[in-house]
This record gives C-alpha cells, structure tokens and sequence, in this order.
C-alpha cells in the first residue's frame, strides 16, 4: 500500500478534502487577485533612489537641428549636441511626446537624478514620466551624467 491509496473500507482521506479544496480556494483568489491588479494597470516597479545630485535642465530644439541644454535655474548653456545624438533624442523623444499630448509648454526644465548607488534618472515633473538611464547601459546614461557631474 503507499501514501495515495486507502487500505479496503478505510473512511479517513489521506488529505482532508475540506483542507484541499480550502488550499484550492486561497491559491484562486490569489491570481484572482494579481490579474485584476494587471488588468487595472497596477505594474510593481522599484522605488525610485534617493537623489543625492539634482539638476533642472531645459533642452531646446535649435534651427540647425542641434539640441542646446542648459541649466533651468541658472540659465547658463551647458551643451549644444549636435548630429544624430541617437541616444539622447530617443529618450527625449519619449518624454516629449507625452508633454505634446497634454499640452506642456515647451522649453518646461526636466529633472536629471543621481542616486548615491550610481543610479541616473531623468524626470519630467510635468507629466511625472521618469525614465531610469542606467538600465540603458553605461555609455548611453554617460551622454546625461556628465551636466550632473558638472554641477
């Protein structure tokens, strides 16, 4: 005889059906759960890093096609990134896009973040969209390090 089977007129289950079927129960109603968070548009994300560097930059399209950053606070021009500048028109793309859609003034600074972990953000306080540079590799989050560093 093994564990599964039960010896002839035996009324005892080997697991009690009440505690099976309640086991059943709690596991449905945990991906009940996660589906409707899903469904709802809930996405569990990292907690953002605390910022120990902080700059206001504004990006500003140039008529030659370059794009002038500068300090929003000073006003002091940092840079004027000229050619394709792949990286860094892709990820302001994305967050201008989303500016357009609500009707965000242009020229409204940005927010670049550097954590003490070495963590890199740029956020846009405007439509509060955040995208996590570092996860980009670290040549591409260099393209943004360099205005925090030069704070």
């Amino acid at each position: 005889m093994n564990a599964l089977t039960r010896p002839a007129g035996s009324t005892s289950d080997v697991i009690p059906r009440r505690g099976l079927l309640a086991g059943l129960a709690l596991a449905g109603g945990a991906l009940a759960m996660v589906g409707a968070l899903r469904a709802g548009g809930y996405i569990a994300a990292d907690p953002e890093p605390v910022a120990v560097r902080r700059r206001r930059l504004r990006f500003v399209d140039l008529a030659d096609g370059a794009i002038a950053v500068s300090d929003a606070d000073s006003g002091a021009l940092l840079d004027v990134m000229r050619g394709e500048q792949g990286f860094l028109r892709g990820a302001l793309r994305g967050l201008t896009r989303e500016r357009r859609l609500r009707g965000v003034p242009v020229g409204e600074p940005m927010v670049l973040s550097g954590s003490a972990d070495g963590r890199l953000s740029l956020a846009d306080p405007a439509t509060g969209q955040r995208l996590a540079l570092e996860s980009f590799g670290p040549s591409n989050a260099a393209v943004f390090a360099r205005w925090l560093q030069s704070n």
